[in-house]
């Protein structure tokens, strides 16, 4: 079955030349033009993959991403007409997996959402299924590769995508320091961004776990690593 994509963006010339260039890519593609649409959309249909614009004349696309993010773990890549680093910062606090600036290459866009699929297959192929049968009973932290969902005593958190991929990637290497180039080769990729965007996620993931649950511990000067035991 082929992956399924929701491009929401009110400018129709700008979504069909992007619905265009992912069935050419044998995705299938939903459309919405407006922030209501687009949460009607993620509630009636399996989304994969969320491709969202930032401005918008009934809701702001960053609070449909946080709404989505609140329910949904379906990656999402914002799109935005403006160039400030406040707003890619803003975007990914909020649960947004990736961010482009308009004008955008329609190329690129298709190249970074392919190049998503293709690492989680890539984690489940080289490194195995991670899931509540493999992990220990008593084990505080769980994460599921089938359902990207992750708990912390029975609680469900509300992970990004990356977010998810980080914690994951961090979680199979117990007590081993990766630096923020691993996190990211592994992560992102060839994918176009800054390195500096790890930091913000490994900041996001430790406010979801709490600041009583210190998992992710900081090297400085190297990276970060994680830990079994809280201390």
């Amino acid at each position: 079955m082929p992956k399924t994509i929701l491009v929401v963006d009110d400018d129709e010339e700008i979504v069909k030349l992007i619905t265009k260039s992912l069935r050419y890519e044998q995705f299938a593609v939903i459309t919405a033009s407006s922030g209501r649409e687009a949460l009607s959309a993620v509630d009636d249909h399996h989304i994969d993959f969320i491709v969202l614009d930032i401005v918008m004349p009934d809701m702001n696309g960053l609070d449909v991403c946080r709404t989505i993010r609140s329910s949904y773990n379906v990656p999402i890549l914002l799109l935005s007409a403006r160039d400030q680093d406040i707003d890619k910062i803003v975007g990914l606090e909020i649960g947004a997996d990736d961010y482009m600036t308009k004008p955008f290459s329609i190329q690129e866009l298709a190249s970074r959402i392919k190049a998503h699929f293709r690492k989680v297959d890539r984690l489940h192929k080289e490194w195995g299924e991670l899931s509540p049968a493999k992990e220990k009973a008593d084990a505080p932290l769980i994460l599921n590769d089938k359902t990207f969902e992750a708990f912390l005593y029975s609680r469900k958190l509300d992970l990004s995508a990356k977010e998810f991929q980080i914690l994951s990637i961090l979680m199979r290497h117990p007590n081993q320091v990766l630096s923020r180039e691993q996190i990211y080769e592994n992560v992102w990729g060839d994918e176009y961004g800054e390195i500096n965007t790890v930091t913000v996620h490994i900041k996001n993931i430790r406010k979801k776990l709490g600041p009583e649950h210190n998992f992710i511990k900081t090297i400085w000067g190297i990276g970060y690593k994680y830990t079994e035991r809280e201390q």
